[in-house]
């Protein structure tokens, strides 16, 4: 069974910087593994994904500022924020999504295609 527990949250002002990891445990060999977030009253949206095959792609809002790295050894994911806006203020989830069939190379898949989850964490960015 696959489970994904996050950590390191938190509040920071603008231009400030966080990083969040996302524990993994169980078999992912060839998922595909990524961050999404959401804000109240809003569709989850990617952030970062990686594909099975570690082909990283972030999305635009994001670019030059974060960065999705996976530490195979430590079964962890991460994404280092820096240059935080207020605008990144949002609930982060980490996620998993097994492949149809092998590897998965649908990263970018719609979040609700993704079978695991973790709790998620709250990043709140003052002006």
């Amino acid at each position: 069974q696959v489970q994904l527990v996050e950590s390191g949250g938190g509040s920071v002002q603008a231009g400030g910087s966080l990083r969040l990891s996302c524990a993994v445990t169980g078999d992912t060999y060839g998922y595909c593994m990524g961050w999404f977030r959401q804000t109240p009253g809003k569709e989850r949206e990617r952030v970062a994904t990686a594909n099975g095959f570690g082909t990283i792609r972030s999305a635009d809002s994001v670019k030059d500022r974060f960065t999705l790295s996976i530490d195979s050894a430590r079964n962890t994911l991460y994404l280092q924020m820096n240059n935080l806006k207020p605008e990144d203020t949002a609930m982060y989830y980490c996620a998993a999504l097994r492949g149809s069939v092998g590897i998965c190379v649908r990263d970018r898949a719609p979040p609700d295609e993704y079978n695991y989850w973790g709790q998620g964490f709250q990043v709140t960015v003052s002006s």
